[in-house]
Formats: C-alpha cells, sequence, structure tokens
C-alpha cells in the first residue's frame, strides 16, 4: 500500500465494553467442598485468608457491618468447590445472599466450582436462591494435561458443565490454567478456543505458578516440572486475549492477585507485576501489525485514550517493534472521544522526530 496523506484506515478494538456491573466484594471459603487436592492447589496462600472458611453467621455479621452505608456489591463466593458443599451449607451462604439483597446491600451474587459438581438440581437450586453467575475452574480441556494436573474429570465432563450452566438459565466464567504439566502453548490455545466457543460471559487466565506445600513444589524440586516464563505466557495470553474478545468474551483477570502470604509461598513461575498489562499491549500491537506492515511507510496513529497505557508495552517494550513498522511516538494521538468508539486510525505522514517515552 502507498497511501496519499488523505488516505485513512480504521482498525476497531475487539474487546467487549465492560458492563456496568457493580464493584465484585470476594469472600473466600478456602478448600470446602473440595473432593480432590490438585497438584498446584494453594487456596490459603493464594486467597490471602488462611485455610479456613468464615461460617454463614460470621459472614452475615461481618457483611452487614463493612457494607452498610455502601453501594451494592457483587457478591463472590470463590475459593473451594461451591456447588459440592453440604446442602444445607450451601443454603445457609445463599440465605446470607438474599438478606443483603434485600437490604441493598448487594445486587447480584456469584461463585465459583467445578465442571463436575453442576447437577441439574443443584443449578436449578442456584437460580432460585438468586445466584446470578457461575465460575467453572476447567484449567484445561485436554484430558491428558486434566489428568497430569490431578484435576479428577475429562475434557467431556469440562465441555458438559459448561453447557450444563448455560442450559440453566445462569450466566457462565470459565477459568483457564496456562502452564499446566504437559500444556505446551499449542494446547492452551485449544483450550482457548474451546472456552470461545462455550460462550461464557467472562473469562479468566492464571498463568500457573509453582507455591510451597503443593504437590508441584515436590515435582518442581525434582526436575519434573518445568514452568513456563514470563515472555512465554505474556505471548501465549495475548493471543488468548484476541481469541476471546473477537467472540465476545470479557478477560476479567490475568494472574493471581497480590498478596502477602502469595510472596511469601511463590517458588518459581511466570510472575510478573505487569502481566495483565504486557500481554493487553502485545495483543494491541497484533492488532494493528497487519494494518501497519501492509502501510509501507511512516504513519500516524489516532487512538482511543483509554489505551494510552497499553500502546507502547509495558516500559515501552513495543516501540522498537512498531518502530520498524513505521509508527513512532511523536506520530500518534491520543483522543478522549474518537470518532468511532475503541477505533485506531491510521493515517500517512512525513516522519516526525519522534521521541522514546520514559
Amino acid at each position: 500500500m502507498s497511501p496519499s496523506s488523505s488516505d485513512f484506515l480504521t482498525i476497531r478494538h475487539p474487546e467487549p465494553k465492560p458492563l456496568a456491573h457493580p464493584p465484585v466484594y470476594p469472600v473466600f471459603l478456602p478448600f470446602i467442598g473440595c473432593s480432590y487436592r490438585c497438584i498446584y492447589c494453594a487456596q490459603d496462600v493464594q486467597t490471602g485468608v488462611g485455610n479456613r472458611a468464615i461460617a454463614p453467621g460470621s459472614l452475615r455479621s461481618l457483611l452487614f457491618k463493612e457494607l452498610a452505608g455502601s453501594e451494592p456489591v457483587e457478591l463472590a463466593f470463590y475459593g473451594g468447590t461451591f456447588t459440592a458443599l453440604p446442602q444445607e451449607l450451601m443454603l445457609a451462604y445463599l440465605d446470607v445472599a438474599a438478606e443483603l439483597r434485600q437490604a441493598g446491600l448487594v445486587s447480584r451474587v456469584r461463585c465459583s466450582t467445578r465442571p463436575d459438581c453442576l447437577a441439574p438440581e443443584v443449578l436449578a437450586l442456584l437460580a432460585r436462591s438468586g445466584m446470578d453467575l457461575v465460575e467453572i475452574g476447567i484449567q484445561s480441556f485436554d484430558n491428558d494435561v486434566l489428568a497430569a494436573s490431578g484435576r479428577g474429570y475429562k475434557a467431556d465432563a469440562a465441555v458438559q458443565g459448561c453447557k450444563a450452566v448455560r442450559a440453566s438459565g445462569l450466566e457462565l466464567g470459565i477459568q483457564l490454567l496456562p502452564g499446566l504439566p504437559r500444556m505446551t502453548p499449542a494446547v492452551f490455545a485449544r483450550d482457548v478456543a474451546a472456552a470461545a466457543a462455550l460462550a461464557p460471559s467472562v473469562a479468566r487466565l492464571y498463568p500457573l505458578l509453582v507455591l510451597e506445600g503443593t504437590a508441584l513444589a515436590r515435582r518442581w524440586r525434582a526436575g519434573s516440572y518445568t514452568p513456563w516464563d514470563v515472555d512465554q505466557t505474556v505471548d501465549a495470553l495475548a493471543d488468548a486475549f484476541l481469541t476471546l474478545w473477537r467472540a465476545g468474551i470479557r478477560v476479567i483477570r490475568a494472574g493471581l492477585a497480590p498478596e502477602s502470604t502469595l510472596d511469601d509461598a511463590f517458588l518459581a513461575g511466570p510472575r510478573h507485576p505487569a502481566m495483565g498489562q504486557r500481554a493487553r499491549s502485545l495483543a494491541l500491537f497484533r492488532l494493528l501489525e497487519p494494518a501497519l506492515a501492509a502501510w509501507q511507510g511512516p504513519v500516524r496513529l489516532d487512538y482511543p485514550r483509554r489505551f494510552q497505557g497499553e500502546l507502547w508495552g509495558h516500559r515501552g517494550e513495543l516501540v522498537p517493534a512498531y518502530a520498524a513498522l513505521g509508527l513512532i511516538p511523536g506520530a500518534t494521538t491520543p483522543h478522549p472521544e474518537p470518532w468511532e468508539p475503541d477505533c485506531f486510525r491510521l493515517s500517512a505522514v512525513e516522519a516526525p522526530a519522534g521521541k522514546l517515552p520514559d
């Protein structure tokens, strides 16, 4: 392409708009309801709440105190296997959520669970009791990976669990773990495609870390498990973002939340304070790369201001890659209100004297 100065090309970012949901208030219930201990699992240190789940009565008192006078939140029951709890205990937690909703302190409720603990009668009970969204820890759709990770189910159970949630009328969330034993980037890419085909509302991507006290830590020390490195993980996550975004799926997390207990337990694996930003930035580069390569000459980029922190990558790490395609920082302009929402526009310019960002 050899465009004139009046030519331009518009590229739309495929990420779905975030929904106007309230902030999530997480309630961690480590290990309860779990019939398996997966080789990587250390919910006590991942969540920072120890290994004891708060009782429903104590939770009720805590939340009525903490949420009083605040805007309504989305109550999230994480950790453990919520749908495998004894029914009396599960209903007790749901009753707390219902009381908080009636008081105007909670407007949505979600939980996380396993795909093989989603009996139709349990899902019907959740729907009747005010649950809105069920997140499933799928981790992988590959049978070899599932077996090597001690998940206790096969890929067909993972697929059927997702379908069962959607059939119940509840919203579906899918969680994947890149870097599991026997998982290659190609296997992870297939997992992402399989997840996209099941049309969840949201997805979480948790690159696997080696944590003290897990069976995975023993394998790592014995040399029988090697975690993915950071660059390999960022590369895989970038492609995953694009696949999920193009399927209309919002990626609501990439990587574990920082916790002091996680710092103490971390041994190895792809941990980086800007993992999500780096992956999102690389996904944006891959979105723009074909058009920049076809432009064949210096180019100007006008873009939505909300992407300003992602365009050049973490600490400008993508500046050389963009410069090789004819785009330098001095030839870009952020716009608070672009001509089209979430659109990037390329146009021809004389090569300006650009300056690398700090």
